[in-house]
C-alpha cells in the first residue's frame, strides 16, 4: 500500500526560474519536466505561471518550484519579482535559431544583475530532436558555458531527452551545496542553532559556486 505524503511534506524548497527568448521552449521544458507533457500548438507564455515537482536526492525530499515567463521585451518590467529568492537558473536557447544564443549573454547579465552572483546556472541549447536545422553547435554552447562557468546540456523538450537529466542535475548541485553547509553548521553548533524552513542559508564554496541562499528546514 502506497504511504501518502502531503505536498508540503519536504525536506528542500528551492525556487528555479527559466529564461531565455520567447519560442526556446522554456514552457515546454517546465510542462514535460513536471506533467511530462507537450503541446505543439503551446502559445507564448503571459506573464508568469510556475509549477512544482518533488524529487528523492540522497534519501531526501527536493521540491522545485520552478518559474516561467515570457522572453519578449514588453514582459521585462517583472524581472525583479522574478528572479527574488532564485537558487538555480536554466537558461534556455533554441539550437535552430542563432539570434536566441546570441542573446544568452544579455539574459546572463540581467539574471546576474538580479540574483546572488553565485547563483548555479545552467545552459540549455533545447530542440536537439530538429538536427537537420541546427544553427548553433555544441561545441558553441559548450564554450559558452565553460568561459562563464555555466553547466551545460542540450534536450528536446518533444523526444523529452535530458529534460529530466537536465532539471535533476542542477537540483542534485544545488542540493549538495546546501547540504554541506548544513553538516559544517551541525558540526560547529548545537540543533537549537539549526536553520529553519524559510531561512536563508549563505553557502561559502571554493569554486565559482561559492554563496547560494535557500530555504530548508
Amino acid at each position: 500500500m502506497a504511504v501518502y505524503k502531503p505536498e508540503d511534506d519536504y525536506d528542500y524548497l528551492f525556487k528555479l526560474v527559466l529564461i531565455g527568448d520567447s519560442g526556446v521552449g522554456k514552457s515546454n521544458l517546465l510542462s514535460r519536466f513536471t506533467r511530462n507533457e507537450f503541446n505543439l500548438e503551446s502559445k507564448s507564455t503571459i506573464g508568469v505561471e510556475f509549477a512544482t515537482k518533488s524529487l528523492n536526492i540522497d534519501g531526501k525530499v527536493v521540491k522545485a518550484q520552478i518559474w516561467d515567463t515570457a522572453g519578449q521585451e514588453r514582459y521585462r518590467a517583472i524581472t525583479s519579482a522574478y528572479y527574488r529568492g532564485a537558487v538555480g537558473a536554466l537558461l534556455v536557447y533554441d539550437v535552430t535559431r542563432h539570434t536566441t544564443f546570441e542573446n544568452v549573454g544579455r539574459w546572463l547579465k540581467e539574471l546576474r544583475e538580479h540574483t546572488d552572483p553565485n547563483l548555479v546556472v545552467m545552459l540549455i541549447g533545447n530542440k536537439s530532436d530538429l538536427r537537420h536545422l541546427v544553427a548553433v553547435p555544441t561545441d558553441n554552447g559548450k564554450s559558452f558555458a565553460e568561459r562563464e562557468s555555466l553547466y551545460f546540456m542540450e534536450t528536446s523538450a518533444l523526444d523529452a531527452t535530458n529534460v529530466e537529466n537536465a532539471f535533476t542535475e542542477i537540483l542534485t548541485q544545488i542540493y549538495r551545496i546546501v547540504s554541506r553547509r548544513a553538516i559544517e553548521v551541525g558540526d560547529n553548533a548545537s540543533a537549537s542553532t539549526l536553520p529553519s524552513r524559510g531561512q536563508t542559508i549563505h553557502v561559502k564554496e571554493e569554486s565559482v559556486l561559492k554563496r547560494i541562499g535557500c530555504c530548508s528546514n
